[in-house]
């Protein structure tokens, strides 16, 4: 069954603009299976089973992971659409925390600035790159690939990749700046741990929240079962709030799915609507 991409999202409390690009059969892959799926006793697929595991033990991540949509009140508004549910956090990055973030307080200025001009200048409007943070909480699916040495993350947001490094080397020092910046990670139990250093400025959400680039992200994979998949971001940003806060994303296998081609930028008209 095709899934449907979004061309771009702009949203909040007073402006929901949605544009989907509906792919059909006849322009991708036909469905197909997806293998060594492990299967109950009707013969369905038993999303519970047991972490698959690679050749050296660890838990294997691959597959095309989905971020479920918001179903649990109080949702953020516009979680709620009818063409496209997003993630709660896709919106709102702290949804479900008990404390607000901990702003500086330029970036909880910033941030409620953004909100009242309607997130206009939100990248993703703008068919621009957005952050590792957004990324993970997009509405567009993402494919994970692991191998020896590396893990590599295929989005069909704008078709972007990131590649984190499992063969031991260190953080490089004073980088320059990237969008999806450098990672390394290495496996600790059955979870991998990722840092990220080296990151241009960015949102870490829809709503405004500001990342600069002495942030350091850490990020925790764990496979739960063959799934599910958890991620814990520890966000240290300190020029943008005051102490580092960890933020919880679940996410669903898909399965007899492949990833499509898409662009942002293609035939764009609807930029001109937010001025």
């Amino acid at each position: 069954m095709a899934h449907k991409s979004p061309c771009w999202i702009t949203t909040n409390r007073l402006i929901v603009l949605l544009m989907v690009m509906a792919t059909t059969l006849s322009a991708q892959w036909a469905p197909y299976p997806t293998q060594r799926v492990p299967k109950d006793r009707a013969g369905k697929p038993n999303l519970l089973a047991p972490v698959p595991r690679s050749a050296d033990g660890k838990p294997d991540l691959s597959g095309v992971w989905e971020n479920p949509p918001c179903t649990k009140d109080p949702c953020p508004a516009g979680t709620k659409q009818e063409l496209l549910p997003l993630a709660a956090q896709f919106l709102e990055i702290d949804w479900g925390m008990k404390e607000p973030l901990p702003y500086q307080p330029w970036a909880k200025e910033l941030k409620e600035a953004r909100v009242m001009t309607n997130g206009k200048d939100n990248p993703d409007a703008h068919c621009k790159p957005i952050g590792v943070v957004q990324l993970h909480t997009h509405p567009y699916p993402r494919r994970i690939i692991q191998t020896p040495g590396m893990v590599v993350i295929l989005y069909e947001k704008d078709g972007v990749f990131r590649q984190i490094f499992t063969d031991g080397r260190p953080l490089p020092k004073d980088p320059l700046p990237w969008f999806y910046g450098y990672s390394s990670g290495k496996w600790v139990g059955d979870a991998l741990v990722v840092e990220t250093i080296g990151l241009k400025d960015n949102w870490l959400d829809f709503r405004g929240s500001p990342m600069t680039e002495e942030a350091k992200i850490t990020e925790r994979f764990r496979r739960v079962n063959y799934g599910n998949l958890e991620l814990e971001l520890t966000i240290d940003d300190p020029k943008a709030y005051t102490k580092a806060f960890t933020v919880k994303i679940n996410q669903k296998i898909m399965l007899n799915v492949d990833l499509f081609e898409f662009f942002c930028a293609e035939n764009e008209r609807s930029a001109e609507h937010l001025r």
